[in-house]
Protein backbone atom coordinates (compact mmCIF):
# COMPACT_ATOMS: atom_id res chain seq x y z
CA UNK A 1 0.00 0.00 0.00
CA UNK A 2 1.22 3.51 -0.72
CA UNK A 3 1.95 6.07 1.95
CA UNK A 4 -0.79 8.71 1.87
CA UNK A 5 0.42 12.12 3.00
CA UNK A 6 -1.67 15.14 3.90
CA UNK A 7 0.61 18.10 4.49
CA UNK A 8 0.08 21.83 5.01
CA UNK A 9 2.70 24.50 5.66
CA UNK A 10 5.48 21.91 5.96
CA UNK A 11 6.84 21.50 2.44
CA UNK A 12 10.52 21.45 3.36
CA UNK A 13 9.99 19.04 6.24
CA UNK A 14 7.68 16.77 4.28
CA UNK A 15 10.08 16.56 1.36
CA UNK A 16 13.07 15.85 3.60
CA UNK A 17 11.24 13.07 5.47
CA UNK A 18 10.05 11.42 2.25
CA UNK A 19 13.43 11.74 0.52
CA UNK A 20 15.30 10.35 3.54
CA UNK A 21 12.97 7.37 3.95
CA UNK A 22 12.89 6.53 0.25
CA UNK A 23 16.65 6.00 0.49
CA UNK A 24 16.04 3.37 3.16
CA UNK A 25 13.15 1.61 1.45
CA UNK A 26 11.31 2.21 -1.79
CA UNK A 27 7.58 2.86 -1.40
CA UNK A 28 4.78 4.57 -3.30
CA UNK A 29 3.56 8.00 -2.24
CA UNK A 30 0.24 9.77 -2.68
CA UNK A 31 0.03 13.42 -1.70
CA UNK A 32 -3.61 13.76 -0.68
CA UNK A 33 -5.53 16.99 -1.26
CA UNK A 34 -2.51 18.86 -2.63
CA UNK A 35 -2.54 22.64 -2.21
CA UNK A 36 1.19 23.29 -2.04
CA UNK A 37 3.59 25.23 -4.21
CA UNK A 38 4.59 24.47 -7.77
CA UNK A 39 8.20 23.87 -6.69
CA UNK A 40 7.08 21.38 -4.04
CA UNK A 41 4.83 19.56 -6.53
CA UNK A 42 7.66 19.00 -8.99
CA UNK A 43 10.07 17.92 -6.24
CA UNK A 44 7.46 15.34 -5.21
CA UNK A 45 7.09 14.21 -8.82
CA UNK A 46 10.87 13.71 -8.91
CA UNK A 47 10.44 11.37 -5.93
CA UNK A 48 7.86 9.40 -7.93
CA UNK A 49 4.85 10.65 -5.98
CA UNK A 50 1.30 10.86 -7.23
CA UNK A 51 -0.51 14.10 -6.49
CA UNK A 52 -4.23 14.32 -5.85
CA UNK A 53 -6.48 17.27 -6.65
CA UNK A 54 -9.52 18.08 -4.57
CA UNK A 55 -12.24 20.62 -5.27
CA UNK A 56 -9.86 23.37 -4.12
CA UNK A 57 -8.29 23.39 -7.59
CA UNK A 58 -11.61 24.67 -9.01
CA UNK A 59 -11.79 27.72 -6.70
CA UNK A 60 -11.47 31.13 -8.37
CA UNK A 61 -8.56 32.17 -6.16
CA UNK A 62 -6.63 28.92 -6.75
CA UNK A 63 -4.95 30.15 -9.93
CA UNK A 64 -1.44 29.06 -8.89
CA UNK A 65 -2.70 25.63 -7.91
CA UNK A 66 -4.58 25.24 -11.21
CA UNK A 67 -1.46 26.29 -13.11
CA UNK A 68 0.58 23.70 -11.24
CA UNK A 69 -1.89 20.91 -12.04
CA UNK A 70 -1.99 22.02 -15.66
CA UNK A 71 1.75 21.35 -15.93
CA UNK A 72 2.00 18.18 -13.84
CA UNK A 73 2.52 14.98 -15.80
CA UNK A 74 -0.85 13.36 -16.44
CA UNK A 75 0.43 9.98 -15.29
CA UNK A 76 0.97 11.34 -11.75
CA UNK A 77 -2.43 12.96 -11.12
CA UNK A 78 -5.35 11.60 -9.13
CA UNK A 79 -8.66 13.30 -8.34
CA UNK A 80 -10.51 13.04 -5.05
CA UNK A 81 -13.57 14.33 -3.27
CA UNK A 82 -12.10 14.83 0.22
CA UNK A 83 -15.72 14.42 1.36
CA UNK A 84 -17.33 15.95 3.31
CA UNK A 85 -15.14 19.02 2.76
CA UNK A 86 -13.88 21.11 -0.15
CA UNK A 87 -16.75 20.74 -2.59
CA UNK A 88 -15.77 21.94 -6.07
CA UNK A 89 -17.26 24.90 -7.91
CA UNK A 90 -20.24 25.07 -8.66
CA UNK A 91 -21.12 23.34 -5.37
CA UNK A 92 -18.64 25.15 -3.15
CA UNK A 93 -19.94 25.62 0.37
CA UNK A 94 -22.06 22.48 0.32
CA UNK A 95 -21.13 19.29 2.10
CA UNK A 96 -19.00 17.41 -0.44
CA UNK A 97 -19.86 13.93 -1.64
CA UNK A 98 -18.26 11.49 -4.09
CA UNK A 99 -20.69 12.30 -6.92
CA UNK A 100 -19.31 15.86 -7.01
CA UNK A 101 -15.94 14.62 -8.27
CA UNK A 102 -17.30 15.02 -11.79
CA UNK A 103 -16.86 18.81 -11.46
CA UNK A 104 -13.19 18.53 -10.46
CA UNK A 105 -12.50 16.07 -13.27
CA UNK A 106 -14.25 18.36 -15.76
CA UNK A 107 -12.25 21.36 -14.56
CA UNK A 108 -8.94 19.50 -14.84
CA UNK A 109 -9.75 17.92 -18.21
CA UNK A 110 -10.57 21.37 -19.60
CA UNK A 111 -7.40 22.78 -18.06
CA UNK A 112 -5.33 20.01 -19.64
CA UNK A 113 -7.20 20.34 -22.96
CA UNK A 114 -8.23 16.68 -22.83
CA UNK A 115 -11.65 15.17 -23.22
CA UNK A 116 -13.46 14.30 -20.00
CA UNK A 117 -13.39 10.65 -21.05
CA UNK A 118 -9.64 10.60 -21.77
CA UNK A 119 -8.74 12.40 -18.55
CA UNK A 120 -11.02 10.09 -16.57
CA UNK A 121 -9.25 7.06 -18.08
CA UNK A 122 -5.86 8.53 -17.21
CA UNK A 123 -6.73 9.16 -13.59
CA UNK A 124 -8.42 5.78 -13.26
CA UNK A 125 -5.29 4.08 -14.61
CA UNK A 126 -3.20 6.14 -12.20
CA UNK A 127 -5.31 4.88 -9.32
CA UNK A 128 -4.71 1.26 -10.32
CA UNK A 129 -1.00 1.90 -10.93
CA UNK A 130 -0.75 3.28 -7.42
CA UNK A 131 -3.02 0.90 -5.51
CA UNK A 132 -3.02 -2.18 -7.73
CA UNK A 133 -6.01 -4.03 -9.08
CA UNK A 134 -8.85 -4.49 -6.64
CA UNK A 135 -10.26 -7.98 -6.19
Amino acid sequence: MPLIVHTRSAEKETFEILQKNLKKKNFKILIHCFTGSREFAFKLIDLGAYISASGVVTFKKSLDLASTFKDLPNERILVETDAPYLAPVPLRGKSNEPSYIIHTVKFLSDLKKLSFKDFSKITTNNFFNLFGKLN
